[in-house]
């Protein structure tokens, strides 16, 4: 079982080899030090964001969590993540729905997203698709949907919200297309 350190809010694969095992088998995670890894020929840690963190720990069962020496017990990572992320639970379902789906899934932060989702992954192809997440009882006007929508269109993505119904277990995606006319 591969063994990740949570520091903070991030959670450290120290071992190079098991860095290397999970970046490879999904691009999770990014090597310390180093800006666009495309393949897992790299010697250094890898470094997870809590999201995918908890996804590989409670979902997967590829990794376990510690803290100073002591495994953390998945509903005490949750804390962790409920106080580090708004919204946690509904962009872990998005998180996790597109992760089955085959995407890579990386943060959309630079894109004033949530994810960015790729068919293939960093430094192969540019993401296709940039998630924000909502839950039913979000507002979203439609000056958010055309911000969204022209920064999308600039960088030559669709923009797409991704409603999550956490006690339903459902994500409803909805896409928006940009017409020129």
């Amino acid at each position: 079982m591969i063994s990740g350190e949570l520091i903070e809010n991030k959670i450290v694969v120290w071992d190079i080899n098991d860095s290397r095992k999970l970046f490879a088998s999904g691009f999770f995670g990014k090597p310390l030090g180093i800006a666009k890894p495309r393949k897992n020929d790299f010697d250094a840690p890898i470094i997870l964001d809590l999201l995918e963190g908890y996804y590989l720990y409670t979902k997967k069962k590829e990794i376990t969590v510690n803290k100073e020496g002591k495994r953390i017990p998945p509903g005490q990572l949750l804390e962790v993540c409920r106080s580090e992320y708004s919204q946690f639970e509904e962009k872990f379902l998005v998180y996790s729905r597109l992760r089955e789906a085959g995407f890579v899934v990386s943060s959309g932060i630079k894109f004033g997203a949530d994810f960015a989702a790729y068919e293939r992954g960093p430094g192969i192809d540019h993401a296709p698709y940039l998630v924000r997440v909502a839950s039913g009882t979000t507002k979203i006007s439609a000056t958010d949907i055309v911000l969204a929508g022209r920064l999308a269109t600039t960088v030559h993505k669709q923009f797409i919200i991704a409603i999550a119904d956490v006690v339903k277990k459902e994500v409803s995606f909805l896409g928006f297309d940009w017409w020129r006319a």
